[in-house]
């Protein structure tokens, strides 16, 4: 079964926002920005902030081979 990159990309944005409204929540529960609970959840957040980058990064780069040897074959 294949995935669209879109759907992975809105999928791993969808979990950075998570865990940055956890990490926000966590800081404001403690009353501390820098405990390792916030830090760590902040790291997840950007992690799957910059896949999901890259999946639209992907996208974008498949439309255009495929645009690309769509003119080849003509």
């Amino acid at each position: 079964m294949k995935v669209s990159p879109i759907l992975m990309g809105i999928m791993y944005l969808g979990l950075g926002s998570f865990f940055t409204y956890l990490a926000v929540q966590s800081a404001g529960t403690d009353g501390e920005m820098w405990s390792f609970w916030t830090i760590l959840l902040m790291v997840l957040a950007t992690i799957d902030f910059v896949y999901a980058i890259r999946f639209f990064i992907l996208k974008k780069k498949i439309t255009q081979l495929k645009k690309k040897d769509q003119n080849k074959k003509r």
